[in-house]
């Protein structure tokens, strides 16, 4: 495929390397950025040869990381020697050295020192315009309507036409299949399903959504779900005009729903005229399991695997498991249930095996090792152990997988953060911050490492974001007392600290007895300078936890003011 930006970037900026990669194939600049792009069995050098020769704008993310990389160094060699116009993307206040300040030193460079990097990209944005000249799609600002290989689409959330707000789970599900499906199509740009999901719930005018995201076309559709029933409509906009280009109503059995998926996309396909390779129609038609009601156990598994509580870790594991006895060979249910079982092994001290948590997670990569949910998962599992270079491998082959892996990324920030490597982390959990934003967990943990790392002026931003994602969580689930103490340790970032006792008073009602509940409480205990509380809280829980959750109090910066309190004594002898 022709390209106009050579995206190059070290292993450890791949989140940020993948957020310049959305921004920029948002506004229809065609980039090549490897793994991605390299076909299979070819050769991987020479690839990377080819595509910096051919490209027109070469962006480099900068960092320490990239400074010392051999294979970064080459690449920006590379295009120097070809005359190309180079960008660098700087991730980190370092300076080049050596043949890098060689290559560097007379180019115009971009600081994205601060976050979210959203502005800092759509100034990228501007400036490879800018260098591509008049005259092109992208240079025009045109590109991200449709470029000349590549129409552009994206897959707004199905509405649940089930009259049954329980039956959310289903339509989000096919939605996101959709969106996967059509992500395999080399021939289309596919807006990402976390910036399509924030549309979702909204009363939204279809073309003013597809100029806000630079898309030409927009599907739209609905699913009812009733008993062995199912009807999925589905509508493909021009934004041009707001005419329908096609539109189909699907009345089925409910285990035709995957048969529906794939008509859906091939109809997609033939509409916008859009070529198939051989490949991707075998991806393509690969069902992830043949039995609907696996499926629909699955979905609900990920539904509650996503609140990240005690009792919805268990929920998740049976309808995980009610899957698997149904389809034995369903790999997405194995990767769901070794995950459940890691967090209640991390977080709850559960009677689980770690050998079995391996094996599970093992399993799942048995039966589909190009799934990035197994590769997270198995990375989830090997952390566990402490086998940490080999769960980092699997958290990268999760990523190159699928860029916009949830778990990959958020696995990849906790592992991050248990090896006390939080510059690292933060970066992992920025880019599952914006995969999912209706996530307030990745934001609390940015709230803690900013503050520990030194990026103080962040840390009220993901404050803000943490409280009103909380809040809308708390109204909810009000059982699950997660939001209640996360928001909290917020709050008092804000300066909101009676409000944080309120939530914290609220945490400790719901579950007492609940380790994660007394961690985070003892977390804003020492925030608020209740140091005894704190202390109280950690003498309790710390004798039954495993070596993550000392790391975590090894490290964790919101009990700094403990550490030079004489009763920190104990606290350290009950960490060896």
């Amino acid at each position: 495929m022709a390209h106009d930006v050579f995206l190059s970037h070290a292993a450890a900026d791949r989140a940020a390397a993948l957020a310049v990669l959305e921004g920029l194939e948002r506004a229809g600049i065609r980039c090549w950025i490897a793994p991605r792009d390299v076909p299979a069995g070819s050769e991987y050098g020479q690839q990377i040869v080819d595509a910096v020769k051919g490209c027109r704008v070469f962006v480099v993310i900068f960092s320490s990381s990239a400074n010392s990389s051999p294979h970064v160094r080459r690449e920006v060699e590379r295009a120097v020697s070809s005359d190309r116009s180079i960008v660098p993307f700087r991730v980190e206040n370092i300076t080049p050295t050596g043949a890098m300040e060689y290559c560097l030193g007379g180019t115009h460079w971009f600081d994205a020192l601060t976050t979210p990097l959203d502005p800092h990209v759509a100034n990228l944005v501007t400036t490879v315009r800018r260098l591509l000249g008049p005259g092109t799609a992208a240079a025009d600002g045109k590109g991200g309507t449709e470029t000349a290989e590549r129409p552009s689409i994206v897959v707004l959330p199905f509405n649940n036409m089930s009259g049954d707000p329980e039956q959310e789970y289903f339509s989000d599900g096919i939605t996101e299949d959709v969106i996967t499906d059509l992500s395999k199509v080399s021939g289309l740009f596919v807006v990402a399903r976390n910036t399509a999901f924030t549309y979702k719930g909204k009363p939204v005018k279809v073309q003013d959504v597809c100029k806000e995201l630079g898309v030409k076309y927009a599907l739209e559709g609905s699913v009812r779900k009733a008993g062995a029933r199912v009807r999925v409509t589905g509508q493909l906009i021009d934004a041009t005009d707001g005419g329908h280009v096609w539109a189909d109503r699907y009345d089925r059995d409910l285990t035709d729903i995957f048969a529906i998926q794939d008509e859906i996309t091939h109809a997609i396909v033939e509409q916008l005229k859009v070529k198939l390779l051989p490949q991707e129609q075998r991806s393509i038609a690969k069902a992830p399991t043949d039995n609907v009601e696996a499926y629909t156990y699955y979905l609900r598994g990920r539904q509650f695997l996503h609140r990240h509580s005690k009792s919805y870790y268990q929920l998740a594991r049976r309808m995980f498991a009610k899957a698997v006895e149904l389809d034995p060979g369903f790999a997405r249910a194995y990767a769901g249930i070794a995950d459940c079982d890691s967090f209640l092994f991390l977080h709850y001290h559960e009677n689980v095996a770690v050998d079995s948590i391996l094996a599970m997670s093992a399993q799942a990569l048995a039966l589909d090792d190009k799934l990035a949910e197994a590769h997270a998962s198995r990375g989830l599992a090997l952390s566990l152990v402490q086998r940490y270079p080999e769960a980092m491998a699997e958290f990268e082959r999760a990523i190159e997988l699928d860029p916009n892996s949830f778990e990959g990324h958020y696995f990849y920030g906790r592992a991050c953060f248990a090896q006390d490597r939080q510059a690292e982390a933060a970066a992992q959990f920025e880019r599952a911050a914006a995969l999912k934003p209706d996530d307030y967990q990745s934001p609390a943990m940015l709230v803690m490492i900013y503050r520990a790392i030194g990026r103080q002026q962040d840390v009220s931003t993901a404050a803000r974001k943490v409280v009103e994602i909380a809040e809308q969580e708390l109204g909810k689930h009000p059982e699950n007392p997660r939001p209640a103490y996360l928001g909290a340790g917020s709050l008092i970032e804000l300066g909101e600290r009676d409000r944080a006792r309120e939530w914290i008073s609220r945490a400790m009602a719901t579950d007492p007895d609940d380790v994660l509940t007394q961690y985070n409480v003892a977390c804003v205990y020492s925030k608020l300078g209740e140091l005894d509380v704190a202390f109280d809280l950690l003498e309790r829980l710390l004798p039954h936890a495993n070596h993550e959750t000392k790391s975590w109090v090894r490290y964790d910066p919101d009990f700094d003011a403990l550490r030079t309190q004489p009763r920190y004594a104990k606290v350290l002898e009950l960490l060896e």
